[in-house]
């Protein structure tokens, strides 16, 4: 089938409908997204655990969750590719939007925090690994023209969330307290991701953008190839992706985990620190978007080569200048970032080895974000722990930038045709 398709979408012609499959992406990552809110729990759940409970929390402990979640959400991702195209981008997003949902509910239930670690870390996190890639490939498949774009717009959805979640989050702790707060976030996840993911669907084989004819590969040009997953694994460009990508998410999670305290450190009052983290989220949102256009226009290893030099200036302001003014500078560049390698990495992957294989190729390329989560918050909460302030994690954020665009300059270009 070709570019003369003329079945309607939503009643509209394909070249304006497939606009709402972006905007149905938006929401359903808005709804999954609400994870990085997880700084405004952090306290009310070290309350909750140390006055209630009874027990012993330490930074570190309250930042585990997060990094669960986060962590289990990129190793699922591999794994569910292969189910998108089995049983269709619809019934995938309602498993994975039930499994998170799920993942809030039986964390209000937690009587411990290693409890909290697998109700919402491995259940929750799972979920949204299930169910993040879907919206990213059926954008990507919509749109082989404006791929990094498009992608981007989708996943601005996941960035944005605290932005609402965030202050919501807070509002319900306040007066429902933080264990029905999880209850509402998890009833609100599976209705809005059920309803939402109810029109999602690909596009008909050979189905192409009127006037769009994909480029011919000619060797040494940025232009599509295709690889599937185990091609792409015997090249030089997924490990310098990879790399890069690990490098860009573990600076940016590391921000988004420790917004809200290190805010207050630096003298924020506790409700401000809050509404920062919900305007921080304007530019994790913001930056996807920005970000994948930039990565369309000027190659992805200039897009990433930006992004290590503002993560290197953010770094370093914070590390010199403990100030309000600085904070709010350095973690809007922080957030910015991560969003900004969130449309990266998924364009670079459909860029570089095509959507044939995209959602098993991106979920490899995923488990950088993963690792990220993990080292991230850890290294964060470990030095809060033994230092008492999260300051001297920013030299290590720093160092790794600059090895980052080395990599990005050196090695992160497409790979030669197979």
């Amino acid at each position: 089938m070709s570019q003369s398709v003329t079945v309607k979408l939503f009643g509209i012609e394909p070249e304006r409908g497939r606009w709402v499959f972006v905007i149905l992406g938006m929401l359903i990552n808005l709804s999954l997204g609400s994870i990085y809110s997880w700084s405004v729990f952090v306290k009310p759940l070290t309350e909750y655990f140390t006055q209630t409970m009874g027990q012993q929390v330490t930074a570190t402990d309250m930042l585990l969750p997060f990094s669960f979640f986060l962590a289990f959400y990129a190793l699922a991702m591999p794994f569910a590719g292969k189910y998108i195209e089995r049983y269709g981008p619809r019934n995938v997003t309602i498993f994975g939007g039930f499994l998170t949902g799920l993942g809030w509910l039986l964390a209000s239930f937690s009587s411990s925090v290693p409890m909290l670690y697998v109700m919402y870390g491995v259940v929750g996190g799972v979920g949204v690994g299930i169910a993040y890639g879907v919206p990213i490939s059926v954008s990507a498949r919509w749109f082989p023209d404006r791929r990094g774009f498009t992608v981007g717009l989708t996943v601005l959805g996941f960035g944005i969330s605290a932005l609402v979640t965030a202050n919501l989050a807070g509002y319900l702790i306040g007066d429902y307290g933080v264990m029905n707060t999880f209850r509402i976030f998890g009833v609100a996840v599976i209705i809005l991701t059920t309803l939402l993911a109810i029109p999602l669907k690909f596009p008909e084989v050979g189905w192409r953008p009127v006037g769009w004819n994909p480029p011919t590969p000619v060797v040494g040009q940025h232009l599509l190839r295709e690889f599937n997953r185990s091609q792409m694994l015997k090249t030089s460009s997924f490990y310098a992706l990879w790399a890069c990508y690990f490098i860009g998410c573990l600076a940016g999670l590391m921000a988004i985990s420790i917004a809200k305290p290190l805010g207050i450190d630096v003298g924020i009052e506790t409700g401000l620190a809050t509404m920062l983290v919900g305007f921080f989220a304007i530019f994790n949102g913001g930056g996807r978007p920005c970000f994948g256009s930039l990565t369309d226009k000027f190659t992805p290893r200039n897009a990433a080569m930006l992004s290590f030099a503002l993560i290197a200036m953010a770094s370093l302001l914070m590390w010199q200048v403990q100030s309000v003014t600085v904070y709010i500078i350095s973690f809007a560049i922080l957030w910015g970032c991560l969003g900004g390698w969130l449309a990266i990495a998924p364009t670079t992957t459909g860029s570089f080895f095509g959507t044939g294989d995209y959602p098993r190729c991106y979920g490899l390329v995923f488990l950088a974000y993963g690792a990220g989560a993990i080292v991230g918050p850890q290294l964060a909460g470990f030095i809060k722990t033994s230092t008492g302030s999260y300051i001297g994690v920013f030299p290590y954020v720093l160092g790794l930038a600059i090895i980052g665009m080395v990599i990005a300059y050196t090695t992160l270009k497409p790979p030669l045709p197979h």
